[in-house]
């Protein structure tokens, strides 16, 4: 019989939804696939990765090593995909996949800058030992 941990499924459900609503607002541009409902509510499905990224990033449980680990891979993604975005812009205009990379790109800066920030926060206060 296999045992699960509960203790991160809140954090881990989070992010998962966080990242498939990512892929689905980049997808469902207006230029690629367009779906009305998500360009009339885009502004409230960015505030929902928002407070998903807040969630992820106040109830995953990283501690030590694991902390480090979440750091330096949420700096990389979000250093990696806001670069993205503005070398995109210009290469795959011509293919016409450009606006749907720098939405996605955009739509998983919504929800890592925010849990970044959190466990950054976190781990600082842990070091600090105040």
């Amino acid at each position: 019989m296999v045992l699960k941990s509960k203790e991160n499924s809140v954090g881990a459900w989070a992010f998962l939804i966080g990242v498939v609503l990512a892929v689905i607002i980049g997808v469902t541009t207006p230029s690629f696939l367009p779906i009305d409902f998500v360009a009339r509510y885009s502004k409230q499905i960015y505030a929902i990765l928002v407070l998903l990224g807040i969630v992820v990033g106040s109830t995953i449980n990283v501690e030590g090593k694991d902390s480090q680990t979440f750091l330096i891979a949420g700096a990389i993604l979000v250093v990696v995909s806001k670069f993205g975005m503005e070398s995109v812009t210009g290469s795959l205009i011509g293919i016409g996949i450009g606006d749907t990379v720098v939405s996605t790109f955009s739509a998983l800066l919504a929800l890592f800058v925010p849990a970044t920030i959190i466990v950054s926060v976190k781990t600082v206060f842990s070091i600090a030992k105040v």
